[in-house]
């Protein structure tokens, strides 16, 4: 009797937890020197409803992986501290969603504001790197509401993506 009523919960347990889960996909084509427009699928898998969570970008030729981050009035600073690994702090350099260049600003006052905007940094296993910003058609839903942006390899090349709502 314990043991059946042990097993039930532990089912119903992985049945909520399973529930939790989010995943989704995306499509995107790269430009820039030495790129003939090419394909790229992007696949997102999260556990808090599509505020954050790991993202995979598969290029012809490498595959791209780490994570993503919504950023909220809730996001802490050392949460997106290892966005900044290997760019430069903030991206100042990249003017973030095509607009001019803002004057600089403490990180803190960057991510006070509900923006409906994820970021993500991404490696290879070559030690290549993908930085992407993308904004979200409806943030309250995070990744499952679909978006699109870009991202920019550390040669230079970017891709445009696009992730369909569900």
């Amino acid at each position: 009797m314990k043991t059946a009523r042990l097993l039930t919960t532990l089912l119903l347990l992985m049945v909520a937890l399973a529930a939790c889960t989010t995943t989704g996909t995306g499509g995107g084509q790269m430009t820039g020197a030495g790129a003939q427009d090419e394909p790229v699928t992007f696949n997102w898998k999260s556990t808090d409803g599509g505020m954050s969570g790991t993202m995979t970008a598969s290029l012809p030729d490498s595959v791209f992986q780490g994570r993503f981050f919504q950023i909220t009035r809730q996001t802490r600073g050392e949460v997106l501290d290892p966005l900044w690994t290997h760019w430069r702090r903030g991206w100042y350099d990249w003017p973030y969603w095509g607009g001019p260049l803002p004057p600089p600003y403490p990180t803190t006052q960057f991510i006070t504001y509900y923006s409906g905007k994820v970021v993500a940094t991404l490696e290879s296993q070559g030690n290549q790197r993908l930085r992407c910003r993308f904004h979200l058609v409806e943030p309250i839903r995070g990744m499952s509401g679909g978006g699109e942006g870009e991202c920019q390899l550390s040669d230079g090349r970017v891709v445009r993506a696009v992730f369909p709502g569900k």
